[in-house]
C-alpha cells in the first residue's frame, strides 16, 4: 500500500515540478521591443506578428512585449541595455551600429538601393552575416533581422525644394549618426540631430526648418500639421533591424534561439510588404491633409551626396553592396 502511495506522490511531485518549470520558463523568457514608431506604423503589424508567431512557435515559453513611441526611452538607452544583457530590442538603423561595427553604418549611405528588394539581398547577404558576427562578438549586440523596411526618405519643409541650393540655411532634423549628418549637409542643409518624438514642437516653434523622413512616419508623427512640404528625395532607403542583448539570445535554449532569428525575419518580410503597400494610400492622405508633394529629379542630389562614401571610407563597400542588391 505505501509502495502505490509513494509512487502516486512521486508521479504528482514530478506533474508539479513540471509545471513550475513551465510556469518560470514563460516568466523568464521574456523580450521587450522599443520602437520609436507608432502604432499606425505599416512596420508596427510586423512586430505585432513576431509576437504572436513567436509566442506560437515557441508554445508560449517566450514572449514578445511591444512598447510603441519609444516607451522605453531613445534607441541608444535601449541599445545599451541590451549590450548590458538586458532582454529588451529596439528597431533601429545600421547609422546607430556604426560606432560598434563601422560596416553597418553604409546602409544608411545616400542612394545605396532604391525599394525593399534590392536592400533586402544585402541584409541577407554572406557579407553581412560577417557584420552580425563582428557586432555581436564585440559590441554584444545580437541582430534578430535586418529586414525592416520603413521606406525611402524624404525632405519635409515648409517651402518648396527643387534642388540643393534651397537648402541653404535649412536647419534640418535627421538622426546623429555621422552617415546621417553626412548626408544632409552634402544635400546643402544644415543637419540637426533630435529625438523623433521631438520634431512636431521643434518645426512648430521653428527650432527646426524641416526634417527628412519615410512617410509612415510622417502620418505617424502627424507632421502634415507642421509641414506644407514633401520633396520626393528619396536620399535614404531607410532598412532597419531588429537588435537584441547578445548575451541575453546566447543564455537561451537553442531551439528558442532559432525561433527568434526565424520569425524575426518573417516578420521583417510581412513589415516590409505592407510598408509597400500602404506607401500610394499614406502619399493621397497627406496631399488631401494639404501637404503639397512635389516630384523632382534628383540627379543633383545624388552628384552632391556621392562624397558621402569616400567620406565615411564606404567607396569600395558601396561597390560590393551595390552589386549584391542587383544580382
Amino acid at each position: 500500500m505505501n509502495y502505490h502511495i509513494n509512487l502516486k506522490s512521486i508521479a504528482l511531485a514530478g506533474l508539479a515540478a513540471s509545471l513550475m518549470a513551465g510556469s518560470a520558463l514563460a516568466a523568464d523568457y521574456t523580450l521587450n521591443v522599443n520602437t520609436a514608431l507608432a502604432t499606425n506604423d505599416p512596420l508596427y503589424a510586423g512586430l505585432e506578428a513576431f509576437a504572436e508567431n513567436v509566442a506560437t512557435a515557441s508554445d508560449g515559453a517566450l514572449e514578445v512585449r511591444l512598447f510603441p513611441n519609444s516607451q522605453l526611452g531613445p534607441d541608444e538607452d535601449v541599445l545599451e541595455q541590451a549590450r548590458a544583457g538586458a532582454p529588451v530590442a529596439v528597431v533601429v538603423d545600421g547609422g546607430r551600429l556604426a560606432v560598434f561595427v563601422n560596416e553597418f553604418g553604409v546602409l544608411g549611405a545616400p542612394y545605396l538601393a532604391s525599394g525593399y528588394d534590392g536592400i533586402r539581398k544585402v541584409v541577407t547577404s554572406d557579407l553581412f552575416n560577417e557584420w552580425a558576427e563582428k557586432l555581436h562578438d564585440d559590441a554584444g549586440l545580437d541582430v534578430l533581422s535586418f529586414n525592416w523596411w520603413q521606406g525611402e526618405r524624404h525632405l519635409l519643409t515648409k517651402k518648396e525644394i527643387t534642388g540643393p541650393a534651397d537648402l541653404a540655411g535649412v536647419r534640418m532634423r535627421t538622426p546623429g549618426a555621422p552617415v546621417w549628418t553626412g548626408t544632409i549637409a552634402a544635400m546643402g542643409a544644415t543637419p540637426t540631430p533630435m529625438p523623433w518624438g521631438e520634431v512636431y514642437s521643434a518645426i512648430s516653434s521653428n527650432v527646426i526648418d524641416g526634417a527628412e523622413a519615410q512617410l509612415p512616419a510622417v502620418v505617424g508623427a502627424k507632421l502634415d500639421e507642421v509641414i506644407t512640404n514633401i520633396t520626393l528625395t528619396g536620399h535614404i532607403n531607410l532598412i532597419t533591424g531588429l537588435i537584441t542583448s547578445a548575451g541575453w539570445v546566447d543564455s537561451l535554449p537553442e531551439n528558442l534561439q532559432t525561433i527568434l532569428h526565424e520569425e524575426a525575419l518573417k516578420a521583417g518580410d510581412i513589415a516590409s510588404h505592407g510598408t509597400e503597400e500602404a506607401l500610394a494610400g499614406l502619399e493621397q492622405q497627406l496631399k488631401d491633409e494639404g501637404v503639397t508633394i512635389e516630384i523632382i529629379d534628383v540627379t543633383p542630389f545624388k552628384e552632391a551626396t556621392a562624397v558621402v562614401y569616400d567620406d565615411l571610407g564606404y567607396g569600395e563597400l558601396r561597390d560590393q553592396l551595390q552589386a549584391i542588391a542587383a544580382q
